[in-house]
């Protein structure tokens, strides 16, 4: 079946089943491989992308369920207010350590950014917690939401 999806300001015709995963629908249809697979549960956050501005996980997000909405990946996130704020910050404090989840990671961090701009501790823990970073960057990724935000 066909669906039209808005992925990055684009449209996409795309020719898969309705309960096809966005996830790879962005990464094996569309070849931007910058959102990743973590676990395929919506457990991990590796798999994050803005539906509509919220964060959501691709991973369990079948593509039928967004045909009206504005899909924005990693590969777009200097679009975003406070994308390039937080990419800056992120290389500044030396954020990533082995990488995989920091697509994720950012695009939680954008979201949160764009609901609260002067995020406390506690506001980063609570819009952070679904996210896992297998290194325990927790503390660079913290500082770096708080350097963005400034």
């Amino acid at each position: 079946m066909a669906f039209k999806l808005q992925i990055n300001g684009q449209p996409h015709s795309i020719d898969a089943d309705g309960d096809t995963p966005l996830l790879w629908v962005i990464r094996d249809v569309l070849g931007m491989t910058g959102t990743k697979f973590g676990c395929g549960q919506a457990l991990c956050g590796a798999c994050t992308v803005h539906v509509d501005g919220v964060a959501t996980r691709s991973c369990v997000t079948p593509i039928d369920s967004l045909s009206e909405s504005q899909i924005t990946t990693i590969e777009a996130l200097e679009t975003l207010a406070h994308g390039k704020a937080l990419q800056d910050a992120w290389i500044e404090l030396d954020v990533p350590q082995c990488g995989y989840c920091q697509s994720g990671q950012l695009m939680s961090a954008a979201a949160l950014l764009s609901d609260i701009e002067q995020p406390t501790d506690e506001d980063i823990d609570s819009a952070m917690s679904g996210n896992v970073c297998r290194c325990g960057t927790y503390q660079r990724i913290r500082a770096a939401i708080k350097l963005a935000s400034a």
